[in-house]
């Protein structure tokens, strides 16, 4: 029987709050079984691009990573974000391992091919070395992963993580009972956005199909739901999005996907 495995994703408007994100690391730490964390930080990244002067440029709520934002995108999410996580899991009894893409070579990606936009130094997963992770998993430690990926030439690239999640999850399902879980701050996948309460508890990949086509799902949601769905076609055994709560009490509201 595979052991069960529990990657949750971490991101919104939670990880820039102090008080938020130590009340779910403290729930995350409290976790029982194998467990990785995956991260975001694009607001923080910004935040530190502006004092800097730098102006981040987005398109389609995706960030064209040029050089100099690459750098800050770097020292924020795989230094300053990663880094304060880990401590605070190590202050709660869970020993945790920051990581980049390119720490034992764990995540290979490329830089994006450029169609109709350029996005820069923006990463798309080739592959993930499972065999490591499982390693570190099997020794007792937890993996928090930064959104930094690399092309095992020397070059780091800014990586979506809703995708790393999402890869991770599918490389490591041979060996393990993967659960998903996407954490935010809003109870699910909404009807509509301004109401909280206007949870869609079941999404399956026909009913996805039809929100998507009669435009009911938040266009911003739809990158991630891709990614859930591709996991689940992919090996995952489970995916659920909502409120962080939820690591601790299934109880509350959310999303659930299936195929």
């Amino acid at each position: 029987m595979k052991k069960h495995l529990s990657i949750i994703k971490i991101g919104g408007n939670v990880i820039n709050s102090e008080t938020e994100l130590d009340s779910f690391l403290a729930d995350f730490a409290q976790l029982q079984g194998l467990k990785i964390l995956v991260h975001g930080g694009g607001r923080k990244a910004t935040e530190i691009a502006d004092s800097m002067g730098l102006e981040p440029k987005m398109i389609g709520g995706r960030r064209v990573t040029d050089q100099a934002n690459l750098e800050v995108v770097t020292m924020v999410y795989a230094g300053l974000l990663n880094k304060s996580i880990v401590a605070k899991l190590q202050s709660k009894a869970c020993n945790a391992l920051g990581l980049s893409g390119a720490d034992a070579n764990v995540i290979k990606a490329h830089k994006r091919i450029v169609k109709e936009i350029d996005y820069g130094f923006a990463g798309d997963i080739d592959e993930v070395e499972s065999k490591t992770i499982s390693l570190f998993l099997n020794a007792g430690i937890t993996p928090v992963f930064s959104a930094i990926t690399h092309n095992k030439q020397g070059q780091l690239l800014n990586t979506n993580a809703d995708t790393i999640a999402a890869e991770v999850a599918k490389g490591l399902s041979a060996d393990f009972e993967v659960e998903l879980i996407y954490c935010f701050e809003k109870n699910g996948v909404l009807k509509d956005v301004e109401d909280d309460a206007s949870v869609i508890e079941n999404i399956n990949s026909e009913t996805y199909a039809f929100l998507k086509s009669e435009g009911v799902i938040n266009e911003g949601m739809l990158p991630k739901l891709e990614n859930c769905f591709n996991s689940l076609q992919n090996g995952v055994d489970r995916v659920i999005i909502g409120k962080t709560e939820l690591i601790r009490d299934r109880t509350i509201k959310h999303t659930m996907l299936t195929l």
